[in-house]
């Protein structure tokens, strides 16, 4: 006679538990498709069983207990996997890349300066037109103007704002032409 969790068992629960192993493998089987990761998911709920055999109720429906415990282990592991990308030979993992974030913070102290340098009224239509993302009949009405004076003053406070940062027509804000250069070597 055997103790399991405080419990005697003369044997017949851990039968029991046995004859159900292959019900739980096909029903495992049927979830995932796949009769390696079944016998896994089987394992795993044999092993949860054991540890959590106190909480069995003698008399109840081992069965049912069993399938539920496949079930939530089951449903636990697919909601894992739904959000890892599988890259066993890390070929995804060596295609990503990411600028250096030195740079877009350093962008973003010079453009946070000039945007002070601008006037207030060019620097109040910029950010409710561009960051709060207003029209430019909204933005009219908050400044109490015209929207023919909206767009000049935020055709005006971007121009000022091009010149402030050193950008010609073609140029950007972001990685420069070096990180660039390196990101697409890398590819």
């Amino acid at each position: 006679m055997a103790v399991v969790c405080g419990r005697r068992d003369d044997g017949s629960l851990s039968d029991q538990i046995l004859a159900i192993v292959p019900s739980l493998r096909a029903f495992a089987v049927s979830l995932t498709n796949d009769p390696v990761r079944a016998d896994d998911l089987v394992q795993d709920t044999v092993l949860r069983a054991w540890s959590h055999i106190d909480q069995f109720e003698p008399g109840t429906n081992l069965h049912a207990w069993l399938f539920t415990i496949l079930r939530n282990l089951f449903r636990s592991e697919y909601r894992r996997f739904k959000r890892e990308v599988e890259d066993a030979d890390g070929y995804y993992a060596a295609r990503l890349r990411t600028c250096p974030d030195q740079q877009a913070h350093l962008d973003f102290e010079d453009f946070r300066a000039a945007l002070l340098k601008l006037p207030l009224e060019q620097r109040e239509a910029l950010l409710l037109v561009g960051a709060q993302g207003m029209s430019y009949e909204e933005a009219a009405e908050v400044c109490a103007v015209a929207v023919g004076t909206i767009k000049s003053r935020i055709h005006r406070a971007r121009s000022m704002l091009a010149e402030l940062l050193d950008l010609d027509a073609g140029g950007e804000i972001g990685p420069d032409s070096v990180t660039k250069a390196a990101l697409a070597a890398a590819e």
